[in-house]
C-alpha cells in the first residue's frame, strides 16, 4: 500500500505523471515490489503492485512490469543500504543535464541529503537491459541521487516514505538553483560547514512530512480515506 500511496502523492505534487515508478524490497525476501507498466499512476491501487524476483520474473500479479525494471533491479542488487528506488522525469532536474558547465548542487537546507554529489548518467535512453541497469548503478555509486542525461533521474532511500520526502525536497532544491540562475546570479551552494549545521533528525523529519502529505492526499481525494499507511 505504501508504494501505491507514494505514487499517487507524487502525481499530486507533479513529480510523477503518466510514467515513472517506485520499487521497494519485499522485507524478508530477495524480491521487490513495483507497480505495473500500464496502470495510471494517479490511480494505482495495492492490487496493481507486482512482486518480482531479482532475475526479473513476475512471481505475483498478472500484469507486466515497467520497461525499465532493470533500472531498479541492478541498483538494488549492488546497494544493500537502499530499500526503495524512484525513477521519474522531473523537468527541472533534467534541465541541469542540458546546460553546459552547470552542475545541480545542494542549495536548500534539506538538500544536505545530496552532499556527496549528484552525478549525471550519460545514456539518455530507456534503461531496459541488465547492462544498462548496471551502468546506471555504477554512475549512481554510493550517492542518493543521479540525473539521466536528457531523460530524468533516480532517487534511492532507506524507505518508501523517505523516498517520497526526498523527491519533494529534490524538486524544491532544483527550483531554487534554477531561480538563482534565472536571476543571472552565481549560485552559492551549501558549504561543508553549513551542511553539518543543518543536518537534522531524518527519521523525525520523514515521519512529519509523510503524515502531512498523507493527510493532504486524503483531504483532497487523492488517497482513499480507509488507507492505513504508516512510515
Amino acid at each position: 500500500m505504501q508504494i501505491a500511496a507514494a505514487t499517487r502523492l507524487l502525481v499530486m505534487e507533479g513529480i510523477l505523471d503518466y510514467s515513472g515508478h517506485i520499487s521497494a524490497r519485499l522485507p524478508g525476501t530477495d524480491r521487490i515490489m513495483i507497480q505495473s507498466a500500464t496502470n495510471s499512476r494517479a490511480e494505482v491501487d495495492p492490487e496493481h503492485i507486482l512482486t518480482v524476483s531479482m532475475d526479473g520474473t513476475v512471481v505475483h500479479g498478472d500484469q507486466r512490469p515497467p520497461l525499465e525494471l532493470d533500472l531498479h533491479l541492478e541498483i538494488l542488487k549492488v546497494r544493500p543500504d537502499v530499500q526503495a528506488v524512484l525513477h521519474c522525469h522531473m523537468d527541472l532536474a533534467l534541465t541541469f543535464t542540458l546546460m553546459k558547465g552547470v552542475q545541480l548542487m545542494p542549495m536548500r537546507a534539506h538538500a544536505v541529503r545530496w552532499a556527496s554529489g549528484i552525478p549525471t548518467h550519460p545514456d539518455p535512453g530507456h534503461i531496459s537491459t541488465p547492462q544498462q541497469g548496471k551502468d546506471l548503478a555504477s554512475t549512481l555509486g554510493p550517492h542518493h541521487a543521479a540525473l539521466i542525461r536528457s531523460h530524468g533521474m533516480i532517487l534511492v532511500a532507506e524507505s518508501i516514505s523517505g523516498l517520497f520526502v526526498d523527491a519533494v525536497h529534490f524538486l524544491e532544491n532544483a527550483k531554487q538553483h534554477l531561480l538563482v540562475l534565472q536571476a543571472g546570479q552565481t549560485p552559492l551552494p551549501l558549504t561543508e560547514k553549513e551542511m553539518v549545521m543543518v543536518k537534522g533528525d531524518r527519521k523525525f523529519h520523514v515521519a512529519k512530512l509523510w503524515n502531512y502529505y498523507l493527510r493532504r492526499g486524503k483531504a483532497g481525494g487523492v488517497l482513499p480515506q480507509d488507507w492505513s499507511v504508516s512510515v
